[in-house]
């Protein structure tokens, strides 16, 4: 190993480390090993193709920032990617004399997903980790499914659950209970390779497959998985070859004795837009309904949101909100969000009267607007720093973050068009779009920024209180 090449990695390391999580540099970075260092240009090996996809997609902008740091204006980074072979690792390497200063020299890859026969470690499994059985309250109203999620969890694929289809309406638990089993898998089962999608990342992957004409490595990438976990397939209608696409996968998990778990706001009998094939196999497994808790479930649920929180309030008041907040188990933490919001921001005792204006606020749906405004407000103190300096042309870091989270929420929050939204941070709407993309590759990558914009969610929420 050329030792200058070492040193060099070793302070772009350093770089890199203060951007990202510690998940995220134990599994993307460290991984990586210094090659080369000659005439300004830093060669860098990864494992294999998808693991440079993976590093240019969500964290060329860190190793880009880096590599200026430790190298000036002049700095340049090759990659060495490992490409199988029937018996032995080659090197696969690109010249890289077309490429101008500041720019990655890197071999063209076809395939952005997977190199088949290859098993993929290093594949994010999308999980949330809040989500498990122990925070999920059971009653009667989701017995059946967690009961069966809990039987997935103890041997995946190897039940007459499979494929296990969950559905029922908003707010009812149907991702919180898909990533409970996801999650009970892997501690169980650590090397099982497991994977959470929503419907519309799927398509979105199947769209960029056939642009990059790499639909068969995004099937393999698919097929090679342990448990596969699509939430909201309701969405596939309407979707020709998403569903094909699908199918073939589905199939061929089954087959090989995959599991597979899938949520639906509707039985699958009752699915509009989904071919006879899909839908049969469908009912293979188990189609477990989620319902609207009942009273006394609901009560559980909200005393466990409760204990979470440290909050203590009267047995009328709980009652209250029970008897009021009935179809969405997700308002009832919007409540418990309120009050503590109401003790701990503003100081009031949690009586009666406070308990039931807060709860009327869901119940007449009165309460204020979310304004693009107020979300720069939220973020701006978030960040500590002005709103000015968020709608300023810095490109630092700390303020770029603040101001795709500001246009992200914005999209995510309120009824703006991107072209308003833009307008109301002097940019247009491609830059809007451009925030969005950079947000959600952070969330698809990084829990802790996951967590953090849940926070801030939160506080949006509570100031209309």
């Amino acid at each position: 190993m050329d030792q200058n090449a070492k040193q060099i990695w070793v302070d772009c390391l350093g770089e890199v480390k203060s951007n990202v999580s510690v998940n995220a540099f134990n599994r993307w970075f460290k991984p990586i090993k210094p090659i080369q260092f000659k005439e300004s240009v830093l060669t860098i090996q990864v494992p294999n193709p998808f693991f440079y996809e993976y590093l240019e997609e969500h964290y060329v902008d860190i190793l880009r920032t880096a590599i200026s740091k430790v190298l000036g204006s002049k700095g340049r980074l090759k990659y060495q990617i490992l490409m199988p072979d029937s018996r032995k690792n080659k090197r696969h390497e690109k010249d890289d004399t077309d490429f101008t200063p500041g720019t990655y020299a890197v071999d063209q890859i076809k395939n952005p997903f997977v190199v088949p026969g290859i098993r993929k470690k290093n594949v994010h499994h999308n999980l949330v980790s809040k989500y498990t059985f122990d925070n999920y309250i059971e009653g009667d109203c989701n017995k059946l499914a967690r009961s069966a999620g809990i039987n997935i969890a103890s041997k995946p694929g190897r039940t007459s659950f499979n494929p296990l289809v969950v559905y029922g309406g908003v707010g009812l638990g149907k991702t919180h209970l898909i990533q409970a089993i996801g999650n009970e898998i892997l501690k169980q089962n650590p090397d099982k390779e497991v994977l959470y999608v929503s419907s519309e990342k799927f398509t979105n992957q199947i769209i960029q497959s056939i642009k990059n004409r790499a639909t068969e490595e995004l099937v393999a990438f698919y097929q090679d998985l342990d448990v596969l976990i699509v939430d909201d397939i309701q969405f596939f209608a309407g979707r020709g070859k998403t569903k094909e696409i699908f199918f073939h996968i589905f199939n061929h998990l089954h087959n090989s004795g995959g599991q597979i778990i899938l949520s639906s706001d509707k039985a699958p009998k009752d699915l509009d837009g989904l071919e006879d094939r899909l839908i049969s196999r469908f009912k293979w497994g188990l189609t477990a309904d989620l319902r609207s808790p009942e009273f006394e479930t609901r009560m559980a649920i909200l005393m466990h949101k409760l204990e979470l929180h440290n909050l203590e309030i009267p047995m009328e008041g709980m009652e209250y909100i029970c008897y009021n907040i009935q179809d969405n188990v997700r308002e009832l933490e919007g409540v418990v969000i309120s009050l503590m919001a109401q003790t701990t921001l503003n100081g009031k005792e949690l009586t009666f009267p406070v308990i039931k204006r807060v709860v009327t606020k869901y119940i007449t749906d009165g309460r204020k607007e979310i304004t693009v405004e107020g979300i720069q407000e939220i973020v701006a103190e978030h960040y500590a720093m002005s709103i000015d300096k968020i709608l300023s042309r810095s490109r630092t870091r700390d303020v770029v973050v603040a101001r795709q989270l500001s246009m992200f929420l914005s999209k995510k929050m309120t009824n703006n068009s991107l072209k308003s939204i833009g307008k109301s941070f002097g940019k247009d709407h491609t830059t809007v779009i451009h925030a969005i993309k950079s947000i959600k590759n952070l969330l698809d990558t990084d829990n802790e920024f996951q967590s953090e914009i849940m926070a801030l969610e939160k506080r949006i929420e509570m100031s209309l209180t």
